[in-house]
């Protein structure tokens, strides 16, 4: 375990309201120590970038169960915007093969697809949320 538990939005975004699994995703990080702030559906990409920055997170979970996936390049533009293009962006849910290319290729870390295990996800985010928040410490340092 960290020093200092990784932070995890878990939201999702657009007009997609089935939240099942973001709920049971986000109990699954928070159960594994880290810190889970999770939205309701319906959320704009403002309100994300904005959350991401008040919370200052490490990772930020999206889950998509209709074509609100197809949103995620505009959000991963938004953040690099606000000075967040440090933070991971991870997507979970029904994600059509043909599409997770144009999400990897918008910054998308990682698209976790049905029946993705506990095990998988845990430390998948683990290992990305670490590496985000050395990217930004790494950052942080040469602002100084």
């Amino acid at each position: 375990m960290q020093a200092e538990q990784l932070r995890v939005l878990v939201t999702k975004i657009g007009f997609d309201g089935h939240d099942r699994g973001s709920r049971v995703v986000a109990a699954y990080l928070r159960d594994a120590g880290m810190e889970v702030i999770y939205t309701p559906p319906w959320q704009e990409v403002a309100a994300v970038v904005a959350l991401a920055m008040q919370e200052d997170v490490d990772v930020i979970g999206i889950s998509s169960l209709a074509t609100d996936h197809l949103i995620i390049p505009e959000l991963m533009d938004a953040l690099r915007e606000a000075g967040l293009g440090h933070v991971t962006v991870i997507v979970g849910g029904i994600v059509p093969e043909t599409e997770i290319r144009t999400l990897s290729e918008a910054g998308v870390a990682r698209v976790f697809g049905p029946g993705a295990s506990r095990e998988d996800i845990v430390e998948q985010v683990t290992a990305l949320g670490s590496e985000s928040r050395k990217s930004k410490l790494s950052s942080d340092e040469f602002a100084i």
